[in-house]
């Protein structure tokens, strides 16, 4: 009995063993795949900065320009007296 004792503390420490090993493997793949999302987090963050004053600088542009349209719509040019044609009339034959 002793040795079969023996014999099976011997397999589940060898079995505890190997699973800590994984689960070691497994944390640090976790750690590096942190750190990458981590540093990305930290590039995204600088392109919004980067972008976030564009952002500000197109919504003052449009907000000239509808104030423009909307001068130009209430003043619409006066139309042309004639209809330009495109394309010449056929002469009926």
């Amino acid at each position: 009995m002793t040795v079969a004792g023996t014999v099976c503390w011997v397999f589940c420490f060898w079995w505890m063993r190997q699973l800590s090993l994984k689960q070691n493997s497994l944390l640090d793949q976790l750690a590096d795949q942190g750190k990458r999302i981590e540093k990305l987090s930290r590039i995204e963050h600088d392109l919004i900065k980067e972008v976030h004053p564009q952002v500000n600088q197109i919504k003052e542009g449009m907000e000239e320009m509808m104030a423009v349209v909307k001068e130009n719509s209430e003043n619409p040019p006066p139309a042309p007296g004639r209809k330009r044609r495109w394309f010449p009339r056929r002469s009926a034959k």
